[in-house]
């Protein structure tokens, strides 16, 4: 495990760089990346249904199976310690009373709120557009993936987020249902090999309006 964390909040967002090529003797254990992922799910989620879904592709095998979907990307998939197939969960909605449930039983919502929010929240959600249910799961996706980039350089490592890979074909390529996980991005993660590139930003003036 990489015993180093980096705490300096500035350092971590304005030293973060896409690293596409990394050391490939390094390999993030199991556990470590699940310390990564668990500080990325605490990013928030509407009605904190956490519809994302990780496959975590850390095996040659796992690797060969993807080498085709991200045929420009090969750097990253070759020299990474992993790559994340961020996905959402379309039927998320369902896991809607254990998460409820699970913050009464914890002393974090009292029962009589879990008993007026969950038929509430079924009420609305059930009857939303799948399109519509689509790009909201779609920002949450967004949240949690921006927060496991950060993570993962807290972790002393860094990352690449991938939005051109065949992402209508990945889902069944590991044996997942398709129509049920919807696929986000990939994120290449391992230590960087190279310092990789400063990149610039609009001004704060001509994005931003004031009233």
């Amino acid at each position: 495990m990489n015993s180093v964390r980096n705490n300096d909040f500035q350092d971590l967002i304005t030293g973060r760089r896409s690293i596409r090529n990394y050391d490939p003797s390094v390999k993030i254990s199991k556990e470590e990346m699940k310390e990564i992922l668990t500080e990325a799910t605490l990013a928030p989620s509407s009605v904190n249904l956490q519809p994302w879904r990780f496959l975590v592709i850390d095996s040659e095998e796992g690797k060969a199976t993807l080498a085709p979907l991200a045929k420009f990307n090969q750097t990253q998939v070759n020299t990474s310690s992993a790559v994340i197939a961020v996905f959402v969960d379309m039927n998320s909605l369902d896991y809607t009373d254990r998460i409820y449930n699970d913050a009464v039983e914890k002393g974090l919502m009292p029962a009589e709120v879990r008993d007026r929010q969950i038929p509430g929240i079924k009420g609305m959600l059930s009857q939303v557009p799948v399109q519509e249910m689509r790009e909201m799961n779609l920002i949450d996706a967004g949240l949690v993936s921006m927060q496991l980039m950060l993570a993962a350089r807290h972790h002393g490592y860094d990352t690449n987020p991938i939005g051109g890979y065949e992402k209508d074909q990945i889902a069944e390529a590991y044996g997942m249902d398709k129509e049920r996980y919807y696929p986000v991005m990939l994120i290449s993660i391992g230590k960087a090999a190279d310092a990789g590139y400063q990149s610039v930003r609009l001004p704060i003036d001509e994005i931003t309006k004031w009233k």
